[in-house]
């Protein structure tokens, strides 16, 4: 008898937290926010889910999917290689005067810091950040941020950039940006009176799989995207598997899903890209799988 209470003590509790962490989730799907599993149904830890970013920077996602009890598997799905105009960004940085510096991604972020600690400056240039997770990546290599825009998106970014004080001529802005970047930032802030100067820094390739990684993708049941590039290594690597749900960092990536074919309601995202945004992505995914289930 005190086993049964036990056993049915320990099944509220875990429906308890998953109710209430489903409950604070504010991604795009709110209508998939209800109670997570019944007795009938496997354990949450019987859905996996596929991390995608590239090899090693996926560990604070797989904590927090880890966190809301699922079980995470690393399928990487793009690689960083240098772009053509890696080789001039220490040169050019330290040579120019620069009111800003903009980066809009970890991995950019990553590659400024390789040039950073080379250069010497009587002071050095601003540094701005598109998002938190951009920001605590240029943190982590000692640069300092003066500036965060309130939304992680380019376009916000634009709007909110503040034009330097008492300044004189046209202020400058160094990007160094992906080759497969978009032009939404040096457009707009050239339209708001910046000068931008654009350096291709580093490419995003797709990841190709092992056997292994083939074996474990077949088992997953929700895929993680940050990027476009992800999106489309997924396919690439599945033979065009976009029946799985796609939990996204934001809009943007959502987007790519829509028009690689993803059923609207198998995709999930928060209106605010971030880390906890993310995984409430993920949590509201797995709650949708109570009660419905992909085709496979």
């Amino acid at each position: 008898m005190h086993a049964l209470c036990h056993t049915l003590l320990c099944f509220l509790g875990t429906f308890h937290i998953a109710e209430s962490w489903i409950s604070t989730t504010k991604s795009h799907h709110h209508h998939h926010a209800t109670p997570l599993f019944s007795s009938s149904q496997a354990s949450e830890q019987s859905i996996v889910v596929a991390a995608t970013r590239e090899q090693g920077k996926n560990e604070q996602l797989m904590k927090g999917i880890r966190g809301i009890h699922l079980h995470p598997v690393e399928l990487p799905c793009i690689a960083h290689a240098d772009g053509p105009d890696f080789s001039s960004l220490q040169e050019t940085l330290q040579n120019n005067h620069w009111d800003y510096v903009t980066i809009t991604s970890p991995e950019a972020a990553r590659v400024l810091s390789s040039a950073w600690q080379h250069c010497t400056w009587p002071t050095p240039p601003a540094v701005v950040a598109v998002g938190k997770a951009t920001e605590d990546a240029l943190q982590a290599a000692g640069i300092a941020v003066a500036f965060c825009p309130s939304k992680a998106t380019a376009e916000v970014l634009v709007q909110e950039l503040p034009l330097p004080s008492q300044q004189q001529q046209q202020p400058k802005v160094l990007y160094p940006a992906s080759v497969r970047a978009q032009t939404t930032l040096q457009d707009g802030l050239t339209q708001r009176g910046f000068t931008v100067v654009r350096l291709n820094t580093y490419d995003t390739v797709t990841a190709h799989w092992n056997e292994h990684e083939t074996v474990q993708a077949a088992q997953v049941q929700i895929a993680c995207f940050a990027s476009p590039s992800a999106v489309k290594g997924w396919l690439l690597n599945t033979e065009n598997n976009n029946a799985v749900l796609a939990a996204c960092i934001g809009e943007t990536s959502a987007k790519a899903c829509r028009e690689r074919g993803w059923d609207e309601e198998h995709i999930f995202y928060p209106e605010k890209p971030g880390m906890e945004g993310w995984v409430n992505a993920v949590a509201e995914a797995a709650a949708s799988l109570a009660t419905t289930q992909p085709t496979r």
